[in-house]
């Protein structure tokens, strides 16, 4: 079945808008590099060019589709970060307030120095202690625990560095914020992307899922490779984790949404200017994401560069901030991340000639 689906992958491949500049870079790029998956290029909401290349699913001959839906491993992040803000538009949250003020159950020494913005910038000193987990045992990657459990387990340690002293990227700070989300607005943050989002930018191919995003439907598997045989490669997220890496979406979906955040009604334009204003400048990070100066054709842009990856799944999403053009690119076969860069730089160039 695998062989069969390989060699009708680039017949099945499906193209939106044309033949010009973008499909010669993408189609030369996944023809040389064995590219599996989705490339998008748009301007606001607009998409000018989307093709999808190789197979969705080898065991069941699903061939990729503009439509395919990948889970976005660290953008999960910076959709939290969004809802949080919306949150604070909403007057349910303060970005500095002390987290004690709505956990009121959480140790108080740490509690009384923690405040989501520095939860959201990795600029907390809350040490990492769930990824020390995952990675000493694997049982712990499908584990489900309730959220107060994770927090007592992953979330409550003693702080490495005074909060905003340094830059320490640790998963545990997200478990810590979907506390004070769920707890503040009454809600379970899946119940708030869909409030927030997916209903009013009218998402069709987005949410948050649990265990293994192959289980989403219309979802792409994750391989560690596929060739000579298909070998999967899944890295679960449990629900309390679900900021960390459980969001999923398409491409069309993704451009959407960061027109509606970024240059749409989505937030107040001081939640916007808060969400994307960056926090550490060595590491270009601002609330759950990053904003990257790039010179293109002798002009400077400011972009939004949002990248995730979690087991086999990588995606990139970069939009200029100035006017809205962005390239998406998402993969399901454990990509280097580097190449894929090297094709969102090369599509940018063609969006600025």
């Amino acid at each position: 079945m695998l062989t069969a689906v390989l060699a009708m992958a680039p017949a099945m491949a499906m193209a939106i808008a044309g033949d010009g500049d973008y499909a010669r870079i993408a189609r030369r790029f996944a023809s040389e590099e064995k590219f599996d998956g989705v490339v998008l290029v748009g301007q606001g909401r607009r998409i000018e060019y989307v093709e999808a290349f190789g197979v969705a699913d080898a065991e069941h001959g699903r061939a990729m589709s503009a439509d395919t839906r990948f889970e976005t491993g660290s953008i999960s992040k910076w959709i939290a970060a969004i809802v949080v803000m919306k949150l604070v538009d909403e007057k349910k949250l303060s970005l500095d307030a002390p987290i004690s003020t709505y956990l009121p159950d959480y140790r108080a020494d740490t509690g009384a120095k923690l405040t989501l913005r520095r939860l959201m910038s990795h600029s907390s000193g809350l040490p990492n202690q769930v990824q020390d987990a995952r990675k000493n045992d694997e049982a712990v990657k499908s584990a489900e625990l309730p959220l107060r459990e994770a927090v007592r387990r992953y979330a409550s340690g003693d702080l490495a560095f005074a909060p905003g002293e340094q830059w320490d990227y640790s998963h545990s700070n997200w478990i810590l914020v979907k506390a004070v989300v769920e707890r503040a607005s009454g809600r379970r943050y899946e119940e708030l992307v869909e409030r927030i989002l997916i209903r009013p930018l009218r998402l069709k191919d987005s949410g948050v899922f649990a265990g293994d995003s192959a289980a989403v439907e219309n979802g792409a598997v994750g391989y560690a490779s596929l060739a000579p045989a298909a070998q999967r490669k899944v890295s679960p997220v449990p629900a309390y984790m679900a900021m960390t890496g459980g969001y999923y979406t398409s491409a069309g979906d993704l451009l959407k949404l960061m027109d509606g955040v970024l240059d749409g009604p989505v937030l107040s334009a001081e939640s916007r200017e808060t969400l994307m204003a960056t926090l550490m400048p060595e590491q270009h990070y601002a609330l759950g994401g990053r904003v990257r100066s790039q010179e293109i054709a002798g002009k400077s842009y400011v972009f939004a560069d949002e990248y995730g990856s979690n087991g086999a799944y990588r995606v990139l999403a970069k939009r200029a901030l100035r006017d809205g053009r962005t390239v998406i690119v998402m993969n399901n076969t454990s990509f280097d991340h580097l190449r894929i860069g090297k094709l969102a730089d090369e599509l940018q160039a063609a969006l600025y000639p």
